[in-house]
């Protein structure tokens, strides 16, 4: 004689009640190692006022980051305390509201920068093998915060490698770094850039790496690490993170998808 499963009566109310009190707590812990919008609770159908104005303070702090401008004078201030010579370029995106209407422009030289780097090319004593290009990008914030501490934690260990002079760009998208490092000779385009304001992070910066860089070149390319912040991937991490990717690249010659992702590179 056949049976049929006995159908399991649903969970008390008091049950389904601890199974949303332990998920929300589980939210809620979550809230420790990320900025995303959790567990933010009500206030009757609406979020809670808190909140609600601290959301309207993070998208002002996006809208800002995107208009900013970047201050090169302490940039080189700074640098100069590392004992890092830099040189300034330009795109050709001629003010901020041209560069967010005009990608493209964002990803070329202005003649006046391929002059100063075709130069500084031609007075090298030594092929470059990187060149390290700081870029506003979306967020000159971002790299403001976060590029002379992630310098201080990567030179020490970059030992071994020809440097190009520091390039600090302006209106620049991440394509402008191919460009850079061809009138350099460079073997490898390394941009450190202010990454598009979310409104969990106006201050994240982003690091691209290309192998054998011309203008023209694509994103599969590249290879990216990003949102490299205080409270987001550590500088420890990251350079960790780009020194790996600088030895597999040069030892197969290759970059982006064909290299793999950093967990192929472990």
């Amino acid at each position: 004689m056949s049976t049929t499963p006995e159908e399991k009566p649903p969970a008390p109310a008091s049950a389904r009640a601890a199974s949303m009190h332990a998920s929300g707590s589980a939210a809620i812990n979550l809230k420790d190692f990320t900025d995303a919008r959790i567990a933010l609770g009500f206030s009757g159908h609406g979020t809670p006022t808190a909140h609600h104005l601290r959301f309207q303070a993070d998208h002002a702090l996006a809208r800002d980051a995107v208009y900013a401008g970047l201050d090169i004078d302490q940039l080189v201030t700074e640098l100069q305390t590392l004992g890092l010579d830099s040189l300034l370029v330009h795109s050709q995106a001629q003010n901020r509201a041209e560069y967010l209407r005009r990608p493209d422009l964002g990803r070329q030289l202005d003649e006046q920068s391929r002059g100063r780097l075709t130069q500084a090319a031609a007075t090298a004593p030594a092929n470059f093998d990187l060149v390290f290009i700081l870029a506003d990008g979306l967020s000159a914030t971002a790299l403001e915060i976060n590029a002379i501490p992630f310098l201080k934690t990567l030179l020490p260990r970059l030992t071994g490698y020809q440097l190009a002079p520091l390039i600090m760009a302006q209106q620049a998208r991440v394509a402008l770094g191919d460009s850079i490092a061809a009138l350099l000779k460079a073997k490898i385009a390394i941009m450190l850039i202010g990454e598009r304001p979310g409104l969990s992070a106006a201050d994240s910066m982003g690091l691209y790496l290309t192998f054998a860089p011309q203008p023209g070149l694509t994103d599969e390319r590249r290879n990216c690490i990003s949102n490299v912040r205080p409270r987001g991937l550590d500088y420890e991490t990251t350079a960790r993170q780009l020194l790996s990717l600088i030895e597999h690249s040069i030892r197969k010659q290759i970059s982006g998808v064909a290299l793999g992702g950093l967990g192929m590179l472990e």
